[in-house]
């Protein structure tokens, strides 16, 4: 095969290229799959903030931890 003056100038562009290619298509996979991670991660907190803190709680099989006093059992007491 005789040599031609443009042929590793050719080869080496086109190889560079089809790096650059790969590299162009890892990053869009990459930001596809971390868009879709952080829906699914958005997706478990709105579910989870969205359930009861204290299921039993709220049925009235057990006691919560409520954020206001008892106001009759003080009012009783006090007169």
């Amino acid at each position: 095969m005789p040599y031609q003056a443009g042929s590793s100038a050719q080869r080496i562009r086109i190889g560079l290229t089809g790096l650059a290619i790969a590299f162009l298509l890892v990053l869009l996979g990459s930001v596809v799959s971390r868009s879709s991670r952080d829906n699914a991660s958005n997706a478990a907190a709105q579910a989870a903030a969205n359930e009861p803190s204290e299921p039993l709680a709220e049925m009235g099989v057990a006691p919560g931890a409520s954020g206001t006093t008892n106001t009759t059992n003080n009012n009783s007491t006090s007169k």
